[in-house]
């Protein structure tokens, strides 16, 4: 069955359907990773989103057991060529059937190469995805204007407390989207995992008495959510070590006085290089975020610059002064990689010991 993708500025792709028939309008953005399709497809980040993948092949081994969360998140979903006999000891099914399960249409055989050029030069724009061979342009592209991400972070958090056991510190996870390796980074080094709805009063989260707080990743704009950077400025009011991933560090930003932007057409992919400024060194890191932090709206008191990105100069971290925080705009939890920025986690879990001493001293 042909499909067609039709983007704002009337650009349209022919292709052929895969996955759900239904129409779908979402806002078009493109990953660069060569592997990890299934992680691409079951993190919450991509909520309100559908995915151009640019490598050529997509499905080569299948659908596997490494879901970064229940369902799947992005509306549409884009490659060039799918590959229709996956081969691989783990696979337990093609991509196609899963985006039949998971209701989520897509279009293949397109010109993707070509899609991301557009991307990057006009920036990020919406566009339909559609098996309906007489559409109506003009009678589609104002409703591609007016589409707007809604809510996301409240559809893609937990509705329900849930604790992974361990022996070690106990972390408090706000789940603003969070991708499950997360939660499995910090339990596989022996910490207690609470992972907590987005919207759980910092005063609930203050009371569970834990040794540290992690504030994860998630979708859409973080300025429209109002309600959650007031409580993530109280857990930042406290003495308890903080450290904050993607949406998370945009959330404490803003939390402080700070702003972000929308980037023309985000980073998304698994090669993107950052560099510690305390150090020097650069390290390759998972990205997938279409917003960042202006570096500069944030006040030199309060916080300063820890990490860039070598491509661009964006912001890419902040080390605040005078507390137990510190924030990256990259994935440290990468699945299935780049493991460079692993440390991180290391580095959090010593915050929580050395406080852990103070108080005990």
């Amino acid at each position: 069955m042909k499909a067609f993708l039709i983007l704002e500025d009337g650009t349209v792709f022919t292709g052929t359907s895969i996955g759900s028939e239904k129409d779908v309008i979402s806002e078009i953005v493109f990953n660069t990773s060569m592997t990890g399709y299934l992680e691409v497809l079951t993190d919450p980040s991509y909520a309100g989103q559908a995915v151009v993948m640019t490598y050529p092949l997509i499905g080569n081994y299948g659908i596997t057991p490494d879901m970064e969360s229940k369902k799947a998140w992005p509306d549409g979903y884009i490659v060039r060529e799918l590959a229709r006999m996956p081969s691989n000891f783990r696979c337990e099914g093609t991509i196609q059937e899963f985006l039949k399960e998971q209701d989520i249409p897509g279009i293949a055989g397109i010109d993707t190469r070509a899609l991301t050029k557009i991307l990057r030069e006009k920036g990020t724009m919406n566009g339909m995805i559609t098996t309906d061979e007489a559409y109506d342009l003009q009678e589609i592209l104002p409703k591609l204007k007016e589409y707007r991400i809604g809510d996301v972070v409240s559809e893609a958090a937990c509705t329900e407390k849930e604790v992974l056991v361990g022996e070690g510190c106990k972390v408090a996870l706000m789940d603003f989207g969070a991708k499950s390796n997360i939660a499995r980074s910090l339990n596989i080094r022996g910490c207690e995992v609470t992972i907590y709805p987005a919207h759980t009063a910092a005063e609930d989260i203050i009371a569970s008495h834990p040794d540290g707080i992690m504030l994860s990743n998630g979708p859409g704009d973080p300025e429209t959510n109002v309600s959650i950077i007031k409580e993530v400025k109280k857990l930042s009011d406290t003495d308890i070590p903080i450290f904050a991933i993607c949406l998370g560090h945009q959330l404490m930003a803003l939390a402080h006085g700070g702003k972000t932007y929308k980037l023309k057409y985000g980073h998304r992919g698994g090669n993107h290089p950052v560099k510690d400024l305390a150090t020097g060194r650069v390290y390759i890191s998972s990205q997938n975020h279409g917003y960042a932090v202006d570096a500069s709206t944030i006040d030199e008191t309060v916080a300063k610059e820890a990490f860039v990105n070598v491509n661009d100069g964006t912001n890419e971290g902040l080390a605040y002064i005078g507390k137990d925080i510190f924030t990256v705009q990259f994935h440290p939890e990468a699945c299935p990689g780049p493991q460079d920025s692993g440390y991180l986690f290391d580095r959090f879990i010593q915050m929580m010991k050395d406080r852990k001493e103070r108080k005990d001293a």
